[in-house]
């Protein structure tokens, strides 16, 4: 193709379709005309004119027969979020205001321990003592 020719082309952008979303009384209301097919091919013309398969009509039929009135209502997609223990939860929360207090403690300190120095650690002089080199 040459540029020139492609330049001058068209292109159509088509907008994605939505997907569509039955209420309870719509499906209930299929239900009722597909359960009312008697004929051969009556219920293939349902289907077609409404714009469904088959799968759609034994999905609906077994939430029926479950008497899930909710599971005939449009769900939201996607993952469903994680349970979380009221425990864990807790848990968190007071760890959380651990770190917080244990920062705020260390800043008013001055960064050091209320206790002093860990004993032994080299270079710390005992206290009472002088610092610097003992004189005789």
């Amino acid at each position: 193709m040459q540029p020139a020719l492609a330049a001058t082309q068209e292109t159509e952008v088509v907008a994605m379709p939505k997907r569509r979303r039955f209420s309870a009384e719509e499906k209930l209301r299929i239900l009722k005309e597909a359960d009312a097919c008697t004929k051969p091919g009556e219920q293939g013309a349902l289907l077609r004119r409404e714009g469904l398969y088959s799968s759609h009509l034994t999905e609906w039929r077994r939430a029926r027969e479950r008497g899930e009135l909710d599971a005939l209502a449009p769900r939201k997609r996607g993952r469903k979020p994680a349970a979380v223990n009221p425990l864990e939860r807790k848990v968190t929360e007071l760890s959380r205001a651990l770190e917080k207090a244990e920062a705020r403690a260390s800043r008013t300190s001055g960064g050091k321990s209320p206790a002093g120095p860990p004993p032994g650690r080299p270079g710390a002089r005992a206290p009472g003592r002088p610092c610097g080199p003992a004189r005789r």
